[in-house]
């Protein structure tokens, strides 16, 4: 593979384009078995800060809903769910 930029500098948007194009290589079976493992690993590591940021922006986000006489009442958002893994 290139060289690769630092997961902690990307944006959230490059950094999921990144894991597109990995998950698209790998489907595609064109990869060495060490290309695949390489690109696997990496897609891992894209995919646990993706949902480290998601979870984070999740928690400091607040739903502003009305209540029943029209005052603003926050809700505070939940959490994603960051359990599962990378399935290819």
């Amino acid at each position: 593979m290139a060289e690769q930029k630092n997961i902690d500098e990307m944006s959230y948007k490059e950094a999921s384009q990144e894991l597109e194009r990995i998950i698209r290589s790998l489907e595609s079976g064109e990869l060495e078995l060490e290309e695949s493992l390489e690109s696997y690993t990496r897609g891992v590591e894209l995919l646990k800060s993706l949902r480290g940021r998601l979870a984070t922006v999740e928690q400091k986000v607040s739903v502003l809903m009305k209540d029943v006489d029209g005052g603003d009442v926050l809700v505070e958002g939940t959490p994603a769910d960051t359990t599962d893994t990378l399935k290819l």
